[in-house]
């Protein structure tokens, strides 16, 4: 018997991008989806597009949140599946075979992971994710940063818990990291899981987005090698901004 995939995804206002992110879910070739959409009371016409698919979507709920991550533990609320995905706004499944080629052969393993594309917002392909998911995962591996973005992880809905909200940018790592301490088999599909659109909190709020990191990361991995592991970071960022500006100059 094939799992079910609960695929979450909450949405706020973005009437350009949200039927692309519906369309790659009700292509799925892999039929066993439940589809959650938390909106947070679009009024930019959102919520209309929505609407015009409201027969392929098992639960659909409109109504005003505390911010990204509460409306995301509204989706796990309501999520009934044997697995959880969290699918934002914007971006969409690598291609219509994905969770066919993840969830196939499945039988209980605990987390699958993969890679991701980056697009633009003309859906132009950027390139790939500068953090490609390493050969073998477990929480320790986040500590010199996400190494597998939210969108290509597929988590078992039993190991995981509600979002931080006390974090407003960065819970999402906080998150995985826990799923991550209590899974036994993590598999490495070796695929490409989505194409997701650059920018997104992290980048629009960075500073606030370091500040949330160091925490999290000092909360699981103690003080000194979060101290150490964030300047090894902020070496790679400082080189790759040098490298964008050689290359643009």
């Amino acid at each position: 018997m094939k799992p079910l995939i609960s695929i979450i995804t909450v949405v706020f206002n973005n009437v350009k991008h949200i039927e692309r992110t519906l369309k790659s879910v009700f292509n799925q070739t892999f039929e066993s989806i439940e589809f959650i959409i938390i909106d947070g009371k679009s009024t930019d016409g959102t919520f209309e597009i929505i609407q015009k698919y409201s027969d392929q979507i098992q639960i659909l709920i409109s109504e005003k949140d505390k911010g990204i991550y509460d409306a995301m533990n509204k989706g796990l609320a309501n999520a009934k599946g044997d697995y959880v995905y969290f699918l934002n706004s914007g971006d969409e499944l690598f291609d219509k075979d994905t969770l066919k080629n993840v969830f196939e052969n499945a039988k209980s393993e605990d987390v699958f992971y993969g890679d991701a594309q980056i697009i633009d917002e003309n859906e132009r392909i950027i390139g790939w994710r500068e953090h490609r998911p390493p050969e073998k995962l477990d929480w320790k591996s986040f500590q010199k940063g996400m190494l597998v973005c939210h969108q290509s992880i597929f988590i078992k809905r039993s190991l995981v818990v509600d979002y931080d909200t006390h974090y407003q940018i960065s819970a999402d790592i906080d998150w995985v990291i826990k799923a991550l301490k209590k899974s036994t088999i993590i598999v490495n599909t070796h695929l490409p899981i989505c194409k997701y659109l650059a920018g997104g909190l992290s980048i629009i709020n960075e500073k606030k987005s370091w500040k949330e990191r160091f925490s999290i990361m000092q909360k699981h991995y103690g003080l000194i090698p979060t101290i150490f592991n964030h300047i090894y970071i902020l070496m790679r960022a400082a080189k790759r901004k040098l490298n964008f500006l050689f290359l643009n100059f």
